[in-house]
Protein backbone atom coordinates (compact mmCIF):
# COMPACT_ATOMS: atom_id res chain seq x y z
CA UNK A 1 0.00 0.00 0.00
CA UNK A 2 1.11 3.73 -0.86
CA UNK A 3 0.01 6.92 0.63
CA UNK A 4 0.43 10.12 -0.80
CA UNK A 5 0.24 13.50 0.92
CA UNK A 6 -0.63 16.63 -0.78
CA UNK A 7 -0.08 19.61 1.04
CA UNK A 8 0.18 23.16 0.53
CA UNK A 9 3.68 24.75 0.47
CA UNK A 10 3.03 26.09 3.64
CA UNK A 11 2.07 22.90 5.37
CA UNK A 12 4.94 21.28 3.31
CA UNK A 13 8.04 23.88 4.91
CA UNK A 14 7.22 22.08 8.18
CA UNK A 15 8.58 18.70 6.52
CA UNK A 16 11.60 19.78 5.03
CA UNK A 17 14.11 23.07 5.75
CA UNK A 18 14.89 23.13 1.90
CA UNK A 19 13.37 25.78 -0.67
CA UNK A 20 10.85 24.33 -2.85
CA UNK A 21 11.65 23.42 -6.43
CA UNK A 22 10.26 25.85 -9.08
CA UNK A 23 8.61 23.35 -11.32
CA UNK A 24 8.08 25.75 -14.41
CA UNK A 25 11.82 25.59 -14.30
CA UNK A 26 12.76 22.33 -13.06
CA UNK A 27 11.82 18.69 -12.41
CA UNK A 28 11.27 18.17 -9.29
CA UNK A 29 9.31 14.59 -9.06
CA UNK A 30 7.84 12.01 -11.53
CA UNK A 31 4.69 9.83 -10.21
CA UNK A 32 3.59 6.67 -11.69
CA UNK A 33 0.21 5.23 -10.47
CA UNK A 34 -1.19 1.91 -12.01
CA UNK A 35 -5.13 1.42 -12.75
CA UNK A 36 -7.28 -1.26 -12.52
CA UNK A 37 -8.87 -0.30 -16.13
CA UNK A 38 -8.43 1.93 -19.50
CA UNK A 39 -11.58 3.49 -18.11
CA UNK A 40 -10.07 4.51 -14.72
CA UNK A 41 -7.06 5.99 -16.24
CA UNK A 42 -8.69 8.00 -18.47
CA UNK A 43 -11.18 9.36 -16.42
CA UNK A 44 -8.35 10.35 -13.73
CA UNK A 45 -6.95 11.83 -16.24
CA UNK A 46 -9.91 13.81 -17.32
CA UNK A 47 -10.48 15.20 -13.61
CA UNK A 48 -6.58 17.01 -13.73
CA UNK A 49 -7.83 20.16 -15.81
CA UNK A 50 -10.99 20.66 -13.24
CA UNK A 51 -8.44 20.26 -10.26
CA UNK A 52 -6.01 23.46 -11.68
CA UNK A 53 -3.63 20.73 -13.46
CA UNK A 54 -3.54 19.83 -17.29
CA UNK A 55 -3.03 16.88 -19.49
CA UNK A 56 0.58 16.15 -19.87
CA UNK A 57 0.45 14.38 -23.48
CA UNK A 58 -1.65 11.96 -25.37
CA UNK A 59 -2.27 8.46 -24.41
CA UNK A 60 -0.12 5.67 -25.13
CA UNK A 61 -1.60 2.08 -26.56
CA UNK A 62 1.19 -0.72 -26.00
CA UNK A 63 -1.05 -3.14 -26.44
CA UNK A 64 -0.10 -4.98 -22.86
CA UNK A 65 0.16 -1.36 -21.69
CA UNK A 66 -2.13 1.79 -21.56
CA UNK A 67 -0.81 5.10 -19.92
CA UNK A 68 -1.75 8.75 -20.04
CA UNK A 69 -0.22 11.84 -17.85
CA UNK A 70 -1.23 14.68 -16.14
CA UNK A 71 0.51 17.59 -14.48
CA UNK A 72 -1.07 18.61 -10.82
CA UNK A 73 -1.32 22.18 -9.95
CA UNK A 74 2.58 22.25 -8.44
CA UNK A 75 3.78 21.00 -12.12
CA UNK A 76 4.90 17.52 -10.94
CA UNK A 77 4.18 14.96 -13.50
CA UNK A 78 1.51 12.15 -12.51
CA UNK A 79 1.56 9.01 -14.93
CA UNK A 80 -1.34 6.41 -15.02
CA UNK A 81 -1.03 3.20 -16.01
CA UNK A 82 -2.88 -0.11 -16.77
CA UNK A 83 -0.92 -3.29 -17.58
CA UNK A 84 -3.27 -6.18 -18.68
CA UNK A 85 -0.90 -8.45 -19.87
CA UNK A 86 3.07 -9.15 -19.94
CA UNK A 87 5.16 -6.92 -22.45
CA UNK A 88 6.09 -9.23 -25.34
CA UNK A 89 9.68 -11.05 -24.93
CA UNK A 90 12.86 -10.03 -26.52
Amino acid sequence: MIFVMLLTHARFRDFTPRAICDTSKAVEVLLNLSCESRDEVDGLVAKAPAAGGSIYDEPEDYGFMYTHSFVDPDGHGWGLSHMNAMPPQK
